[in-house]
């Protein structure tokens, strides 16, 4: 039960000190999960640990992490899924830890973080998009008049400043052809040692600390580069956490799935008209025109993505010109002496970049096989798009990742159904708990049962293809008025969203008067594309009576505890789009093994996604309140056990006046706490 040093039994005292130093509280499951941690961090196998919220996950795995990191051969890499609980780490609970365990290990234990080449500003990319712009991303700098010019200009300025570069300190929003034109990706990059601003390079420095630091905290992006791509981005370390768990294959696979447009096509013509013979530039020309009118055809009156089974005819021979140009690009580049000081470099560099990519691209869709996915996106905002994902990762994580280094895996949903065995399956392991792996859950410090109900509309019509049935868009409304707003209300599209804020706009304020609540008093907020989540949130937080509509994004790392969400109301169970190209590919891909598609692919999908949302109610072990879900097959489906074994154990019902007579209760009480303050 030790290590060779026999560090374990110093893991509670370890613990002990960091809590009290933090000013938390010890809580059910934190010490269990720590020491698994730690006997995985220094043994064999792997460790997926399902840590309920309020268990305090994140300290029990850093103690762990930080005692291991002792010897500074032993760099422990944490990975994360969002920038939230990037940031969390980096700036509140490393710093607090590190300071209060240095009298318990005798050393303080250091930490940095590491992103992507692109999430940091390229000094000379910015110096050369204001004194010569290469592409048309850079020129914007050279238009400060436009919308994008003045966030040019502002972001120019704040560059000269900052310490990092990097783009989450940037302190205001940009459009993202504004950061392209001053940053680049790894195959853009001339170089350290061949770049005029190698010695102050943002992203050489960041890389530095990483490689010096006991503990590297990441994104699931890097970490997927880093072990699928077998591209070395992060230093070399003895074992890996990954936090935000349950999201580290669709992360992965995003990370290695490719894309080509013909506005990418014409982003390296851009770069490289200046470098080559004119041509070579029409061939590029002709090549991105291809791919523009071929893409077009396959999307024109197609409301959702377009499968593509096999590359043939015009679309065969567009990819092949765009494979066939860029390496005539690629190759009059190779020839090309002239120049040969650091800005050429980097300009140069900065186009070979992009030129690789589409040949490679071009080529991997030419060979589509039955291992990998492609498909035509039509995009909202911007040209038709071919994608090519791989059809799974699992053997990858499995030999990339889980094969090289111990790894912990967690988070609050890891079981589905009340198993661990769908989410091993997915990263390659094998379905049988202590083959290589060990599942461990350390539950949550919540009583679920006594502070949550969950409450199944049984009574309304499920869900169809036009959305949320009207009975649903009233039960809505009465659940709202009896929790007298306080309302999370979670939809699973965009029109859903919608639908529900214009139906409530009519039908509301006849509902809150009977409970003589004002209308007024109750605000509505509604989620729209692009709005900020941070800032919806922060305004629903702060007013207890409001109601937050929303689509996906608010599934997930929404923390709302207290009187403000006593009602979180999820439309319906979401299954993923049919039209989903991955998902068609992996389910037909089950049912050619024998299984049943639907319950292999797309029921584990749901309960993930579900059990998310779910998860917004109790944040706190005072927090009180119901989770409605607008669908009667989670309570009548024969999957629907399946998926409430995969959600905390509230206390079942579909009895909607008991429900809202509890929401009642609820908010009489919490009035009348908001009146005695």
């Amino acid at each position: 039960m030790t290590d060779s040093a026999g560090r374990e039994p110093d893991i509670g005292s370890a613990l002990s000190a960091a809590i009290e130093a933090i000013g938390g509280e010890d809580r059910p499951g934190q010490v269990q999960m720590a020491m698994a941690v730690a006997r995985t961090l220094t043994g064999v196998g792997h460790l997926l640990v399902q840590a309920g919220t309020g268990t305090g996950k994140s300290l029990g795995y850093l103690v762990a992490s930080a005692l291991h990191a002792i010897d500074a051969e032993h760099r422990v890499v944490v990975a994360t899924a969002t920038l939230n609980l990037q940031h969390q780490l980096i700036s509140r609970d490393l710093p607090r830890l590190v300071d209060a365990l240095e009298p318990v290990i005798g050393r303080k234990v250091t930490f940095s973080v590491l992103k992507g080449r692109h999430n940091y500003v390229c000094l000379e990319r910015l110096h050369r998009s204001v004194d010569e712009p290469d592409d048309d991303d850079a020129a914007l700098f050279s238009v400060p008049t436009s919308v994008l010019g003045k966030q040019a200009k502002a972001l120019r300025e704040w560059a000269t400043d900052t310490d990092t570069g990097d783009r989450d300190d940037l302190p205001l929003s940009v459009d993202g052809r504004v950061w392209r034109g001053v940053s680049v990706s790894g195959r853009e990059c001339v170089g350290a040692a061949k770049c005029s601003y190698g010695l102050e390079c943002f992203a050489e420095a960041a890389r530095e600390r990483a490689s010096k630091s006991d503990i590297v905290v990441t994104n699931h992006a890097m970490l997927a580069i880093h072990a699928l791509d077998n591209v070395p981005v992060l230093p070399e370390h003895s074992a890996v956490i990954v936090d935000e768990g349950h999201e580290l294959v669709d992360r992965a696979t995003g990370a290695v799935t490719s894309e080509l447009s013909a506005n990418d096509v014409e982003r390296a013509i851009s770069r490289v008209r200046r470098m080559v013979d004119a041509d070579v530039v029409e061939r590029c020309e002709s090549a991105a025109e291809a791919l523009e009118i071929e893409l077009a055809a396959l999307v024109q009156d197609q409301p959702g993505p377009v499968r593509i089974e096999k590359i043939t005819g015009g679309l065969l021979l567009a990819c092949a010109a765009v494979r066939d140009a860029s390496h005539a690009a690629l190759t009059a580049l190779a020839g090309d002496k002239s120049g040969d000081d650091p800005e050429a470099l980097a300009a140069r560099q900065r186009a070979r970049g992009l030129l690789t990519e589409l040949h490679d691209v071009a080529g991997d869709l030419l060979s589509l096989d039955d291992t990998s996915v492609a498909w035509c996106d039509p995009g909202e905002r911007r040209s038709p798009t071919l994608r090519i994902a791989p059809l799974s990762v699992a053997g990858l994580l499995r030999t990339q990742l889980f094969d090289q280094t111990p790894v912990v895996v967690t988070s609050a949903t890891l079981q589905l159904g009340g198993s661990f065995e769908p989410i091993s399956r997915s990263f390659g392991l094998s379905a049988t708990s202590g083959d290589g792996w060990t599942g461990l859950d350390v539950g949550s410090p919540f009583a679920y049962e006594r502070q949550g109900i969950l409450y199944v509309a049984a009574g309304i019509p499920a869900p169809g293809r036009e959305g949320t049935d009207t009975a649903a868009m009233a039960e809505l409304a009465d659940l709202i008025a009896a929790a007298g707003g306080r309302t999370l209300a979670l939809f699973s599209s965009w029109r859903g969203v919608e639908k529900a804020a214009d139906f409530l706009v009519d039908e509301l304020p006849d509902r809150l008067l009977d409970r003589g609540i004002i209308p007024p008093d109750v605000e509505v907020l509604v989620q729209k594309r692009g709005d900020s989540v941070a800032d919806l949130v922060s305004r629903f937080t702060q007013s207890p009576r409001s109601v937050l509509l929303g689509t996906l994004s608010l599934w997930q790392g929404v923390d709302v505890p207290g009187a403000s969400c006593h009602l979180v109301v999820i439309d319906r169970i979401p299954f993923p789009r049919p039209d989903d190209p991955l998902i068609a590919a992996r389910s037909r891909a089950a049912e050619q093994s024998g299984g049943n598609g639907f319950s292999a692919v797309s029921v584990p999908r749901a309960a993930l996604l579900l059990a998310q949302g779910v998860g917004r109610l109790i944040r706190s072990s005072s927090d009180r309140g119901v989770v409605a879900v607008l669908d009667p097959r989670l309570a009548t489906a024969r999957y629907g056990d399946y998926l409430r074994r995969s959600l905390p154990p509230f206390w079942f019902t579909t009895d909607g006046e008991r429900v809202r007579e509890s929401l009642r209760r609820l908010d009489e009480l919490a009035s009348a706490d908001e009146r005695a303050d």
